[in-house]
């Protein structure tokens, strides 16, 4: 029985350490993106050969490819943020997405990411655990603990915990581990292109179908592409 009683706090106790540590670490750095490193270790091209043959009826221009369109392919380059509720379970519907976009336009770099809660649901989902191991500690030793407060005998609702202290134990680690579960979803499933929203699942209150989303980023992309053109027309 001693074993077991020591396993029911152990748990706990091990459980909200790790979640401590997960909420006050700093994040891992971002992996450079395939296009950036494309970049990189791009070939640059040597110079022409000069022409010593001038003819100055020939304007010389020079083409500047778009952010949106490198090599006629729409989309290299571009990045594509989709960020969503990694605790509702969305991360399968991200990948199908991230695919179906991969599929459609070569060359975009398809970055997928957790969307976190708000700070007051992620710090009140850290206090679950300490709220499961206080009413643990009060049914396995409560009659040593309420002297310790200044209570000469135990409340009587101590007493009716303790009669059923395995259930009570039970009860609370399943309730509060629902609650942490809520407190820890966004409900969310946000679509950036190049840092602009495109789609908002928490706006729009559901999922964006394929033929939706691949729309709205082609939109998006084909905007882009004629920005880039104008700005280099203008520079």
């Amino acid at each position: 029985m001693e074993r077991v009683q020591l396993l029911l706090l152990g748990l706990p106790i091990l459980l909200f350490c790790t979640d401590l540590l997960n909420l006050f670490s700093a994040p891992p750095p971002q992996k450079p993106s395939a296009a950036a490193h494309h970049h990189h270790h791009h070939h640059v091209p040597p110079p022409p050969p000069t022409n010593h043959h001038h003819h100055p009826d020939h304007q010389q221009t020079l083409d500047l490819p778009s952010k949106a369109s490198v090599n006629g392919v729409i989309g290299a380059g571009a990045v594509i943020n989709i960020n969503f509720c990694s605790s509702c379970s969305y991360r399968g519907t991200a990948m199908t997405m991230k695919k179906m976009l991969e599929t459609s336009f070569p060359g975009v770099d398809v970055i997928l990411a957790n969307y976190p809660p708000s700070f007051p649901k992620r710090v009140l989902s850290k206090m679950i655990p300490v709220f499961q191991i206080g009413v643990m500690g009060i049914v396995m030793a409560g009659e040593h603990i309420f002297p310790r407060l200044g209570f000469i005998a135990p409340p009587p609702w101590y007493f009716s915990m303790r009669q059923n202290r395995f259930g009570t134990i039970a009860t609370t680690w399943l309730l509060g581990n629902m609650l942490q579960s809520f407190l820890q979803s966004s409900g969310a499933f946000e679509v950036f292109c190049n840092g602009e929203l495109v789609f908002s699942k928490l706006k729009e209150q559901r999922f964006p179908s394929e033929f939706e989303l691949r729309e709205l980023i082609g939109k998006s992309l084909g905007n882009s592409r004629v920005m880039d053109g104008v700005g280099a027309v203008m520079w």
